[in-house]
């Protein structure tokens, strides 16, 4: 029996990053991988391939509705080969995670492709597709083995006309009208895609507003923005019943006012959230105890009710985000090598990558309303950029929040072009508790949309922004 320092079971951005961890602090590690390919739903299903599907749908836009204006004209008409856009999309799924393995490699990684389940503390079972089953041994266990989508009770996913994400990364076709259930960040990345690519999109969303985590002026400037898209949004509706008639789905939903409204598509995306994946792992037998909404609980150092065995990512409580399973992981591993490590998760940053992006670090307006704290607000436009103008990407704006009698910079809100690298800015900034003023004093290369926190810093500290 193979023994290890270390089994990770799950090799997704937590899982992979954390047996990386783990072998350079000098562990034995093993990692346990029930699909073919490593990475998970990151890499094979979720940000790699929908992020690659967004850039190629972005670049057939600019090539139908902004290329003449730049002066570029094509002759004849421009078309949509959705088979080579997906190959595209998959090859780029197979570099990636064909680096995962060089990397395991690299590490001297133990890979098992096989389904990891616990015999008991120590011990974990470990199922190949074959139907071989081979037994390790661990000292310790980090249990990162991710999420699904989720659905609602009564809806029935066929995979092929009312699908979930994974289903909607490989259409053999562009729908007429694809109905969208979930107005968060994967219903509207998924559902840009395809309007982008000529489809009619519709969104349902129970709550009354789109990405409802997210800052209230967020929410607004980014439905503001996409229904200049052409996408179509129906707030504050409750589906109560999706059903497939051949080619058509139909969905069926309450208004605010209590009035049924249906809706009818050829594809109906199921965008309802995600739920952590613990099936198989017999968790049990090792002790391990489970949320009642299916997590693994765990304490301030993401260790489980069985001492040596520790869970991070989408199976514990706490935002689904790579980066921040990303982090867990690497918070055990130097655990487990007697170091003391610390996530503030109050500075993992939230991204959509719509176009515009949206980015958030740090508190909302309606946390600190609720929360008491006076707070004083800087906002600029991006249009007001040189830079914007000149991209044509003039939609959005930076957002502060700082104390409003320390200055210390709270939340930083952002939606525009490029946010999702320049939102780093706030988390760095947060990091070391800088001011509004620390911001606005620092040199912003021009022209940049970057000059747009640094805008926001001065209409926060003094409202004296220059450029408006």
């Amino acid at each position: 029996m193979n023994q290890y320092d270390v089994a990770v079971i799950g090799s997704g951005p937590g899982g992979y990053v954390a047996a990386i961890r783990c072998a350079q602090l000098g562990m034995k590690t093993a990692i346990i991988e029930k699909y073919s390919t490593l990475g998970g739903t990151c890499l094979n299903v979720g940000c790699i391939p929908s992020k690659a599907m967004l850039d190629s749908s972005h670049h057939y836009e600019d090539a139908v509705k902004h290329f003449e204006e730049h002066g570029i004209e094509i002759p004849g008409e421009v078309k949509v080969n959705l088979q080579k856009m997906i190959g595209r999309k998959q090859s780029v799924v197979d570099q990636t995670t064909k680096g995962i393995q060089f990397l395991m490699d690299k590490n001297k990684i133990d890979v098992y492709q096989g389904v990891g389940s616990f015999k008991d503390a120590t011990h974990i079972n470990i199922d190949a597709a074959d139907g071989k089953t081979e037994t390790i041994e661990a000292k310790h266990t980090i249990i990162a083995t991710g999420s699904k989508p989720s659905t609602l009770p009564f809806i029935t996913l066929d995979k092929e006309r009312i699908i979930t994400s994974t289903e909607a990364l490989e259409l053999k076709e562009v729908p007429k009208h694809m109905i969208v259930i979930g107005g968060g960040v994967i219903g509207l990345e998924l559902g840009q895609v395809y309007k982008r690519l000529g489809s009619e999109v519709s969104v349902v969303e129970f709550m009354d507003r789109i990405i409802p985590g997210m800052d209230g002026g967020l929410s607004k400037e980014l439905m503001k923005s996409l229904k200049k898209q052409k996408m179509k949004f129906h707030l504050s509706h409750k589906v109560k019943s999706v059903e497939r008639k051949g080619d058509e789905v139909i969905v069926k939903a309450d208004d605010k006012k209590g009035n049924e409204v249906e809706f009818k598509g050829d594809y109906c995306l199921v965008s309802v959230g995600r739920r952590p994946y613990t099936d198989g792992l017999n968790a049990e037998a090792a002790g391990v105890k489970l949320d009642e909404r299916g997590r693994v609980e765990v304490n301030e150092h993401l260790q489980t009710s069985a001492s040596n065995i520790y869970a991070i990512g989408d199976v514990v409580r706490g935002a689904m985000l790579a980066h921040k399973a990303e982090e867990e992981g690497t918070m055990v591993a130097e655990i487990l090598a007697g170091q003391k490590p610390h996530i503030n998760y109050n500075l993992i940053p939230g991204v959509v990558y719509t176009w515009p992006e949206v980015a958030a670090v740090g508190k909302t307006e309606e946390e600190l309303k609720e929360a008491g704290i006076e707070f004083k607000t800087g906002q600029f436009p991006m249009r007001a950029l040189g830079r914007a103008r000149a991209s044509m990407d003039i939609d959005g704006f930076v957002k502060i929040l700082a104390d409003k009698n320390t200055d210390e910079v709270l939340g930083v809100h952002m939606i525009g072009a490029r946010c999702a690298d320049l939102i780093t800015e706030g988390v760095t900034a947060m990091e070391f508790r800088a001011s509004a003023e620390d911001i606005a004093r620092m040199s912003h290369a021009h022209p940049t949309y970057a000059e747009a926190v640094k805008e926001a810093a001065l209409a926060a500290t003094e409202d004296r922004p220059i450029h408006i």
